[in-house]
């Protein structure tokens, strides 16, 4: 007779051989965990705990966050603020060397607060952001590798549809995965920045300086971008000191979004209709992919196979670090053939009980699977972003897009690392905060 955890590997790869042949994520999950299922316990079991997941998911009130958050967004991208934000960074960076480079890493965190997506944030500020950097003299390599590593920060910073997705399906305070995302987004924002500072450095005619914004034109870019300025903070700093829930957060943030629009004079019945088809689209997508995941994510459970996988763990050594470090070059080697989101809903059923056992917080890992995500959305062969970048600048080669981005490779495994020693910068800010 088949073992259990045989029986959850088997399934995990069926799941990788469906997700090759491009069948959909969220059937993919659903149809291997409805399978596994069967096969622990029989047919009838496991279609009425398929129901019961499916009955419970779409009736929990914390789903209710993700289209509002996704209209908050799709309603701001109508505002133009894309362009507001690159703006007001170019304004006050981009005198220096390597100043537009920075404008763009922080276009990116600024987008990101409303976008919640990584490649929606580098193709939205790449359309904004590449034409002024190569009109400037920019390397394309150094301008469309920004970009790309700029865009991640889509999912990290708060409101983040990954962290909203991981707190759903491993029933986790979303508040707490916002206000934990703050530090590390910063850090990363950083890092990214540092890597732009070093290159410019050793090789000024990568990124030349160009002339400097006047105080009326600072001024003006920095004061378009006050009203959704405000609305971010309310937004996430009200989830942050407990004002409001994420639901009544994204709430807030949609009726803000939509007031905002209508005070920039932009909202019209087909912004706002264009703005309801794809909220609905994307919600509907995101739907599935979370039943799905819980579905499979029961069946892993039952298998045993999480229970081996620490066994296997603990024999490579007892230190938290090297498990750690093992679990961070599992997530990045399957980062680099899977997408983020598969990334994410294969491996969280299979290690956070490991990670829970190794005495780290869930919401810790929360931040770390993001994170390794990101880094495999610029990594090869998959690198969804790269593949935008270059989509925008059909021009510039893979391979330069490639070359242009490793220096942000290097900078992610820095971050990578500082997460994995100093779990600190994860849980800091929640723990101060009494969340």
């Amino acid at each position: 007779m088949i073992s259990s955890p045989l029986i959850g590997l088997t399934g995990v790869v069926v799941l990788l051989l469906m997700l090759t042949v491009g069948i959909p994520i969220g059937v993919s999950l659903g149809l291997v965990g409805i399978g596994g299922l069967t096969l622990l316990l029989g047919l009838e079991p496991a279609l009425i705990k398929s129901g019961v997941i499916l009955f419970e998911t779409l009736s929990r009130y914390e789903l209710g966050v993700l289209p509002l958050f996704f209209l908050m967004a799709h309603v701001c991208f109508a505002a133009n603020a894309s362009r507001d934000f690159f703006d007001a960074a170019a304004s006050m960076f981009g005198h220096r060397k390597g100043g537009l480079a920075l404008a763009s890493i922080g276009g990116c965190a600024g987008f990101g607060t409303i976008s919640g997506s990584s490649l929606a944030t580098a193709a939205t500020i790449g359309l904004v952001a590449l034409p002024e950097m190569r009109k400037r003299g920019y390397s394309d390599a150094l301008a469309t590798g920004t970009v790309a590593a700029g865009g991640t920060l889509g999912q990290m910073v708060p409101p983040s549809g990954a962290l909203i997705v991981f707190g759903i399906i491993a029933e986790q305070s979303i508040g707490k995965l916002f206000t934990a995302a703050i530090v590390p987004a910063i850090t990363q924002a950083i890092l990214y920045c540092m890597a732009v500072i070093i290159l410019c450095h050793f090789k000024p005619q990568l990124a030349p300086a160009t002339s400097r914004a006047g105080w009326a034109e600072r001024r003006a870019s920095l004061v378009r971008v006050i009203d959704i300025g405000v609305l971010v903070l309310l937004v996430i700093g009200g989830i942050a000191l407990g004002w409001f829930s994420p639901p009544e957060a994204a709430s807030v943030g949609s009726v803000g979004a939509l007031l905002l629009c209508a005070w920039r004079r932009r909202l019209s019945w087909s912004s706002l209709g264009r703005a309801l088809e794809e909220t609905l689209r994307t919600s509907g997508m995101i739907y599935v992919v979370v039943v799905g995941a819980l579905i499979f994510s029961v069946f892993i459970s039952l298998s045993g196979l999480a229970e081996q996988v620490a066994h296997l763990l603990g024999s490579v050594g007892d230190s938290r670090i090297v498990s750690l470090l093992v679990i961070a070059a599992v997530l990045l080697l399957l980062g680099s053939v899977l997408d983020g989101l598969a990334l994410m809903l294969l491996t969280t059923p299979i290690f956070l009980p490991i990670i829970q056992d190794l005495g780290m917080s869930p919401i810790w890992f929360g931040i770390f699977l993001v994170r390794a995500m990101e880094i495999g959305f610029v990594h090869p062969p998959i690198g969804m972003n790269l593949y935008v970048i270059h989509n925008i600048s059909k021009d510039v080669s893979l391979g330069r897009i490639f070359k242009g981005v490793l220096p942000f490779l290097a900078a992610d495994f820095v971050h990578l690392l500082l997460l994995i020693f100093i779990p600190a910068t994860v849980m800091w800010l929640p723990e101060l905060l009494g969340q």
